[in-house]
């Protein structure tokens, strides 16, 4: 039974809080991303994370560190710590690349692209998928409403570059 099956008319139903109904909606949507970085695990060897930084290391064959990072979203240590595990797993190669010999090109190794093939899609997960299905206007409305949210927790706003795999 889905949440939207219970309506207010329906007897013997108490409906939740409102509160209480969004709580639940984010715990269906952890869950659809716990579950998909587990399988991932499960069928790639690899975190979410991981997978999400290979396949865009693959798409782009030379791409630096801080394009990665840019690419992904996240902090640039924390990209480099992706590229040192898959480096260290044969996945990647690291080059010295540009006049000054300190940028690194990264390229996949084909151990990469056998995994990539038989690895559980969306590459990026889930949740990013989903939202980049979603028209602007919900996007813009979801913004806003999360960032209510977020000021009422007093978020740490630095969490906004760690990725979901790695929560």
């Amino acid at each position: 039974m889905s949440l939207q099956s219970i309506s207010p008319d329906t007897p013997d139903a108490a409906q939740p809080e409102p509160a209480t109904r969004v709580l639940r909606q984010f715990r269906i949507v952890f869950n659809s991303v716990k579950t998909h970085f587990r399988q991932v695990e499960r069928e790639a060897g690899l975190g979410g994370a991981q997978l999400w930084a290979l396949s865009v290391i693959a798409q782009s064959p030379g791409i630096g560190v801080t394009e990665l990072a840019r690419s992904l979203d996240i902090h640039q240590s924390t990209a480099s710590n992706l590229v040192r595990t898959l480096t260290s797993r044969g996945l990647v190669s690291t080059a010295r690349d540009g006049f000054d010999r300190r940028g690194v090109a990264l390229r996949a190794l084909p151990a990469a692209d056998a995994l990539l093939k038989s690895a559980p899609l969306p590459f990026a997960g889930v949740l990013p998928d989903a939202l980049s299905s979603l028209d602007a206007a919900t996007l813009e409305r979801l913004e806003a409403d999360l960032a209510s949210l977020i000021a009422l927790l007093a978020a740490d706003e630095a969490g906004a570059q760690v990725p979901l795999a790695q929560l």
